[in-house]
């Protein structure tokens, strides 16, 4: 199939639908795109052909996405024999048991699993790269990160090797693949989808869903897997329909908050500051109420609070492997990050673990408070294009400037998972080299709906559906 990846995941559908092409000729087709691009990409890490060819051959669940290729990330998520890495030498589990409901949830849309892709150890960092798994790079320039911890995910969607792959977030881990990538890349509300982890392991900041190339992916997939888990006591509020009939309505006149502030107070570059100004005029062009205006929050507080609590969480998760696998990880196992993490969680006192995540609520509500003025805040997604992969390297031997660099490159996504707030990317611009530039979108708590409008609008008005990578073709 030629034009698969000119294809949209729907519009895959409705070709099968329509009896104009097989799912097992999307499988081979994503096959064969893997096998072209991978070895410069290095986005899959687990190839599950023969699966995936089974799968197309049988039948398939009359879903939205039905005979759709589908890549699961490899974190958290369980797919029945297949193995799950986390991106580390230690926390291997050589075949899951059963699907996560969310994986289920994606089955029953009717996509067929193909693979898994790649993730940084644990997720921590925001760039894909782990002495495990090696190194992602970007479609758009190899020489440079897809980002993190999304990144496999990302690098694999921009490629055209599938339309749409499953993501998490946990800090930004979509938002920042999808802008490094050219991708639209929603987080959605904390609770929306099903979690993943069994310890949900990341306090509730992190959430899953998917990047895409195409809007109308990410609302159809959410309408099929963002509904309530059984038995979870903690639940987002329901939408008030489809989020697929969303994107046909007009978003009205919101009121538009924006601001390029950082945490550190240093200004973003040039590029980055005229693409977020070229945001803020197209917004008044398309008739909505934009001014500058910051979150208000003090910044070193709220990190120094997510640090606590987020330091001892990442301890007790590694814990909880010590207990499944019967021993402590050897030297050689764990990443400079995940030891050091591992490491400096266990000195925490439950006092300073309880003070973060006392604090953290208390500035969540503060941040939340704020949307009672304005409908969206708008940001930069990144204050640079994606950086070169030389540069911002996890396992560089200097941890304190890889943090500097890292902290200097994402000052924009964490404050929407502390919150549990939507927050989306959305591909408007390119850099001067031919860089992917996104724009970050926040809404309100559980208003995934006004995003969905608001980023079908801007799709019709700043389309960026053809634009191709480097690595495509």
């Amino acid at each position: 199939m030629d034009d698969y990846a000119e294809y949209d995941g729907l519009g895959l559908a409705d070709l099968v639908a329509r009896k104009q092409v097989t799912p097992a000729e999307l499988v081979e087709a994503a096959i064969a795109r893997i096998e072209r691009h991978n070895p410069t990409l290095n986005a899959v890490v687990h190839k599950g052909y023969d699966a995936a060819q089974r799968r197309a051959a049988g039948d398939l669940p009359d879903g939205p996405f039905r005979g759709v290729p589908f890549l699961i990330k490899d974190l958290g998520a369980q797919v029945k024999g297949w193995p799950r890495t986390s991106g580390s030498r230690f926390a291997q589990v050589a075949a899951d048991a059963e699907d996560s409901e969310l994986v289920r949830r994606y089955r029953a849309a009717g996509v067929v699993l193909l693979g898994k892709t790649n993730t940084p150890e644990f997720g921590i960092p925001g760039v894909t790269n782990s002495e495990r798994l090696g190194s992602c790079r970007n479609p758009w320039n190899p020489d440079h990160i897809s980002g993190g911890s999304s990144g496999g995910a990302a690098s694999a969607t921009a490629a055209g090797i599938v339309p749409m792959a499953h993501a998490s977030d946990g800090l930004g881990s979509i938002r920042i693949p999808a802008a490094c990538c050219g991708l639209f890349g929603l987080k959605v509300t904390r609770d929306r989808t099903p979690i993943c982890e069994v310890s949900d392991g990341a306090l509730g900041f992190s959430v899953h869903h998917v990047v895409s190339r195409t809007v109308r992916d990410s609302a159809a997939m959410l309408d099929a897997t963002g509904y309530a888990q059984a038995n979870d006591p903690f639940q987002a509020p329901a939408k008030n329909g489809p989020y697929l009939g969303e994107l046909e309505k007009s978003p009205g006149k919101l009121r538009i908050a924006w601001s390029a502030e950082t945490p550190s107070g240093r200004p973003i570059p040039d590029e980055m500051q005229a693409a977020l100004l070229r945001t803020v005029e197209l917004l008044k062009e398309l008739g909505h109420e934009v001014f500058e205006r910051g979150l208000g929050v003090d910044y070193r507080t709220l990190y120094r609070a997510q640090s606590l609590a987020s330091a001892s969480n990442f301890s007790a998760n590694v814990q909880r492997w010590l207990e499944a696998l019967g021993r402590e990880p050897e030297d050689h196992e764990l990443g400079p990050l995940a030891r050091r993490g591992y490491e400096a969680g266990k000195r925490l006192t439950g006092q300073q673990a309880f003070w973060g995540f006392q604090q953290l609520r208390l500035m969540n509500r503060q941040i939340l408070a704020a949307f009672d003025d304005f409908d969206i805040y708008l940001s930069p997604v990144m204050a640079t294009p994606a950086p070169r992969a030389d540069w911002l390297d996890p396992l560089m031997d200097d941890l304190r400037e890889f943090d500097r660099r890292q902290a200097a490159t994402y000052p924009y996504t964490p404050p929407f998972n502390f919150t549990g707030q939507p927050s989306m990317s959305v591909p408007l611009w390119q850099s001067a080299d031919g860089l992917p530039i996104g724009m970050m979108f926040s809404g309100r708590f559980a208003d995934e709906a006004t995003l969905f409008r608001l980023a079908a609008q801007l799709e019709k008005e700043a389309p960026w559906k053809d634009r191709r990578p480097q690595v495509w073709s």
